[in-house]
């Protein structure tokens, strides 16, 4: 199991950086400039990215879409409190083992013999990130949340971001066959630490401007008209800017713009808004927050309808 063969960068050679934003429109994920960079230096340096900015704004699917654009294969690994190395590198499969030592009870094996038969190939149940740097095919691997993990967890996925290998106490060390292209995602809700962001190329993602949210909306919803996409997006702007629990993600955005050509609105007014505020906020507080404003503020539909 051991590899004797240096591991090569898994490149796609993207020519120029408005290829690689072209290209993510293609897939109907619009880049701006800086996003499009990082994706082109990231596969070009081999380094891995780590994206950050608020819930909902396109992180995940920046991942999903880069490996929608070049075929490779999508690698997840979803953090979460309490991630350990067996759920994020490996595991063996005790059961089997279990089964195997049974079954071999009454041969005349040693239990060296027995030993080095379970504690094989065939008993060894990949997980991800494992998964990702054995691979042969094209892969872009996703470390989701990942400020949801300890810093224990943070410093593993670390170790084998750096090195890409993976030490098997029982098998060997396993050499990366390539380096994956790997995203990692963080919604800040803890500092993560300084040798991880060295190691990283480094993205933030906010909130869309209005007229990129607008582009979006557009993209993702083809049944909505121009003006309408229009007024949805400054209404959310507008939206954002109050103090919330929650803001509006850009899939809330969506949904909202969804359910308003499904209830045949063509313009939004302080009534629509309100009633649908639910679809786009989802704290009491906020929605009564937006509510107010929707009440006290008739004139900004006026103005967005005009537009």
């Amino acid at each position: 199991m051991e590899s004797g063969n240096k591991f090569e960068t898994n490149k796609f050679e993207f020519e120029t950086v408005d290829e690689v934003r072209a290209g993510l429109g293609e897939v109907r994920y619009l880049a701006d400039e800086g996003i499009a960079g990082v994706v082109y230096l990231a596969d070009r340096l081999g380094k891995p990215v780590l994206v950050e900015g608020p819930a909902g704004t396109g992180k995940t699917q920046l991942a999903k879409s880069v490996a929608e654009l070049t075929g490779a294969r999508l690698i997840r690994l979803q953090c979460y409190e309490g991630l350990d190395e067996a759920k994020a590198l490996y595991e063996w499969n005790y059961k089997k083992q279990l089964l195997r030592i049974q079954a071999e009870r009454h041969e005349s094996r040693s239990w060296e013999e027995t030993e080095e038969g379970i504690f094989s190939e065939s008993f060894l149940l990949t997980r991800p990130l494992l998964e990702a740097i054995r691979a042969s095919d094209p892969v872009v691997l996703l470390v989701d949340e990942i400020d949801r993990v300890e810093v224990e967890t943070e410093a593993l996925l670390l170790e084998v971001l750096s090195d890409y290998q993976v030490s098997v106490p029982e098998l060997g060390t396993v050499e990366a066959n390539q380096i994956p292209l790997v995203f990692l995602t963080s919604n800040n809700t803890r500092d993560l630490s300084e040798a991880l962001k060295r190691r990283c190329l480094y993205l933030y993602i906010d909130y869309p401007d209005i007229e990129r949210e607008r582009e979006i909306v557009l993209k993702k919803v083809p049944e909505i008209t121009e003006s309408l996409a229009d007024q949805v997006a400054r209404i959310v702007r507008s939206v954002r800017q109050l103090d919330l629990k929650k803001s509006p993600s850009v899939s809330e955005t969506l949904d909202w713009a969804r359910t308003l050509v499904l209830l045949g609105v063509s313009s939004i007014d302080a009534e629509v808004a309100s009633e649908t505020a639910n679809i786009l906020l989802k704290h009491r507080s906020d929605i009564e927050k937006a509510l107010k404003e929707f009440s006290a503020n008739g004139e900004t539909f006026e103005a967005s309808r005009v537009r």
